[in-house]
C-alpha cells in the first residue's frame, strides 16, 4: 500500500517541482544589475508545462561553466502579477536575460536547449 502511495507520489513529483533559481525580489534584481553581474529573469508558473520544460532545460545548462556566472531569479507568473506586469510580460514561460544591468534579450514559450543557450550567452 506504502509503495504504491510513494511510487504515486514520485510520479507526481514534476508537476509540483519549482523552477530553478531562487525567488525574485526588486532588491536581489536591482543589487545584481548594480554589479553588473549576469541574470536571469524566470516568468513561471508551476502548473505551465511549457515553464517546466524549460526547467528541464535551465537545469542542465546553468551549472555548465559557461553558464555558472548567471544568477537566475525567478517570477511566481500566478502570485507575483505586480512583477509580472512591470516587466510588460502576459505569459508565463518568459526568460528575460541582464547584462551589465539592463535587458539584452527575452523570449517567450522556448523550449529548445540551443536556442535558451544562445540567450543566456546575452547575458554574459
Amino acid at each position: 500500500m506504502f509503495q504504491k502511495l510513494f511510487l504515486s507520489l514520485a510520479l507526481l513529483f514534476p508537476l509540483f517541482a519549482h523552477a530553478v533559481g531562487e525567488p525574485y525580489t526588486q532588491a536581489k534584481l536591482d543589487a545584481l544589475n548594480k554589479s553588473g553581474q549576469p541574470v536571469l529573469v524566470f516568468i513561471h508558473a508551476p502548473w505551465c508545462p511549457t515553464c517546466r520544460a524549460q526547467d528541464a532545460v535551465l537545469e542542465k545548462l546553468l551549472p555548465t561553466d559557461e553558464f555558472k556566472p548567471i544568477t537566475t531569479l525567478k517570477v511566481d507568473f500566478d502570485s507575483q502579477q505586480a512583477v509580472v506586469k512591470e516587466f510588460g510580460v502576459r505569459y508565463q514561460s518568459t526568460l528575460i536575460v541582464f547584462k551589465n544591468g539592463h535587458e539584452v534579450a527575452r523570449v517567450t514559450g522556448e523550449t529548445d536547449s540551443d536556442k535558451i543557450a544562445v540567450l543566456l550567452r546575452k547575458a554574459l
